[in-house]
């Protein structure tokens, strides 16, 4: 397993703040890192990670704190909260994928899931002000987590 770090992000684009996980991703890559965008059902998740020892997803949330909150949990140390799966527009979601792999011995050696917390959920494109700036924090600590595990 040395492969190195991965970012995925998760959203869907067409749902305003869902995107935030998609707009993480696309921040990350374009300072050097691997990153994909993953939208749907997110049953195929763990096979994207096979042979990375350090992987970080980003997806939204809804826990009823301020939009751009953000949450940061080690998901190879235990389950993710509930709040993954509160919400979700996707089948299939984060949390599901997880326990998934964890049930099947194909987590990563470091798994990291950010939550962005969003505030509109509506159709249409665009990020929120609050989410977009959450964005742009999240990227940075994103590329800090990389740079300090290399």
């Amino acid at each position: 397993m040395s492969a190195g770090a991965l970012v995925i992000g998760v959203g869907n684009v067409m749902r305003r703040d869902d995107a935030a996980g998609l707009a993480a991703a696309q921040r990350v890559r374009s300072a050097g890192i691997d990153a994909l965008e993953a939208c749907g059902d997110l049953s195929s998740l763990p096979g994207s990670w096979e042979d990375r020892t350090q992987v970080i997803i980003v997806d939204a949330v809804r826990t009823g704190a301020a939009p751009g909150t953000l949450h940061r949990f080690d998901a190879a140390a235990g389950p993710l909260p509930a709040l993954f799966g509160r919400g979700s527009t996707h089948a299939f979601g984060v949390a599901e994928a997880v326990e998934l792999a964890r049930v099947l011995g194909r987590l990563p050696e470091a798994l990291v899931v950010y939550g962005i917390e969003g505030a509109d959920f509506g159709s249409g494109e665009g990020l929120s002000p609050a989410v977009q700036r959450a964005v742009e924090e999240v990227a940075a600590r994103i590329q800090a987590e990389v740079r300090d595990a290399r």
